[in-house]
């Protein structure tokens, strides 16, 4: 048995991979079992191995990238299903204490990984938004949403679709944030707009929407352009840094989607004081984001080097903690478990129907490079230990209503 069958020996208990070779020879691993993929690949040469033992997820991404690594029967998200699931965050077996060297390195990393000065944060943003807004185009909704959404399929069935999910989505956030006519919001990290312009849009509320991406940018001015809102939603290149200190106490609102994950563990505290500071005395803020269930980690190779640089994946512990020294009460916290699995599925059939389009875009390597990612996000939000949160944050006690009926209240009516 190979080095990697050994490996693959442990893992695979149910579903199965058969493994071809370089030489030709095959292995077999696992048994078929219902609910689970049967998937078989092709490695093109010997040095595949060797590649993916020294660093399994990058490897396997560059191997995979490179065309070397083969899936052959199924797909790339199925492949990594496979492993993930045989291996989920639930059921890993029994905990072990990680260490304190473990705890101290995956600290320092963790780090490292997220040294965000303004200057690096925009590079890190125009890595991964500025792209070009056509690949985003042929996946997301028609709105532009790039963030988890909402699938509420007791209501509208199971055949309901992403852009009624990302409706769904924007109509929570705006219910947490119980805004008012007139009111002031911001929108830090607003992508493409669409967040902001719903939230005038449905409530009268004037917005500004703050990026890094120059590609972002341009597309939420035109679209606001567009729709004649121009003056009531604007949207400025700058970082949130910078805004705290020219805006002060400006806003009675603040939303941030899909933000937090780029700000990077070494300024969570800065950008809490930032919010805090830009807030009036009974400003509201709501916090959408990835998370972890679990303790403190790292962020993988594979996403630093390809996808995320300086990208960082938040616990709510610690997320929860930098928050505290800025007076910001936790007022609701809610875990969309698998809401994301969802989502990063559609994107990705999206995605592979689109194949020839982006590679024309891009190239062959470029359009592997995605789907690896997208497979391998669905993987760690169906089996993995990650999450969305959505966090309510408030100043002042008395500003939000007693209960939580208000939410659904409000939210109802958006989206009748």
């Amino acid at each position: 048995m190979s080095i990697l069958g050994r490996f693959l020996n442990n893992v695979v208990e149910k579903g199965s991979v058969t493994v071809t070779h370089a030489d030709g020879t095959t292995e077999a691993f696992g048994n078929s079992t219902p609910g689970y993929p049967d998937v078989g690949i092709r490695l093109a040469d010997k040095n595949v191995v060797r590649q993916i033992l020294l660093d399994p997820r990058l490897g396997a991404a560059e191997t995979f990238m490179d065309g070397r690594l083969i899936v052959e029967k199924g797909d790339i998200m199925e492949l990594v299903q496979l492993l993930r699931a045989n291996k989920p965050f639930e059921r890993g077996g029994k905990l072990k204490d990680p260490g304190v060297f473990k705890k101290i390195r995956d600290r320092v990393a963790a780090g490292l990984d997220g040294i965000n000065l303004p200057g690096r944060s925009k590079n890190n943003v125009a890595h991964h938004y500025d792209i070009g807004n056509d690949l985003y185009d042929l996946f997301l909704d028609d709105d532009l949403q790039y963030s988890c959404a909402y699938w509420d399929f007791d209501r509208h069935g199971p055949d309901m679709t992403l852009e009624q999910a990302q409706a769904d989505k924007k109509a929570h956030i705006a219910a947490k944030l119980d805004l008012k006519p007139g009111q002031r919001v911001l929108d830090i990290g607003c992508g493409w707009g669409g967040m902001a312009l719903y939230l005038h849009r449905n409530t009268g509320v004037e917005v500004l929407g703050i990026t890094l991406s120059e590609e972002q940018l341009k597309k939420a001015k035109e679209r606001a352009e567009k729709e004649g809102v121009a003056d009531k939603v604007k949207f400025e290149l700058i970082d949130y840094r910078d805004l705290a200190q020219r805006d002060p106490g400006k806003f009675d609102r603040i939303v941030s989607v899909g933000m937090f994950e780029h700000v990077g563990t070494p300024q969570f505290r800065t950008f809490f004081r930032c919010c805090a500071n830009l807030m009036t005395d009974d400003g509201v803020m709501l916090l959408h984001t990835i998370g972890r269930m679990g303790g403190p980690g790292t962020t993988d190779a594979f996403t630093r080097k390809y996808i995320f640089p300086g990208g960082y994946i938040p616990a709510l512990s610690e997320t929860l903690e930098a928050s505290e020294p800025y007076r910001l009460i936790a007022t609701d916290v809610e875990n969309l478990r698998l809401h994301y699995a969802f989502t990063l599925r559609e994107w990705y059939k999206r995605t592979v129907q689109n194949r020839e389009k982006i590679i024309t875009l891009y190239d062959e390597r470029f359009y592997r490079m995605w789907i690896f990612y997208l497979a391998g996000a669905t993987a760690a939000f169906e089996n993995g230990g990650m999450c969305n949160y959505q966090i309510q944050f408030s100043r002042a006690r008395r500003t939000l209503p007693l209960t939580r009926d208000y939410i659904g209240e409000t939210e109802k009516n958006l989206t009748a």
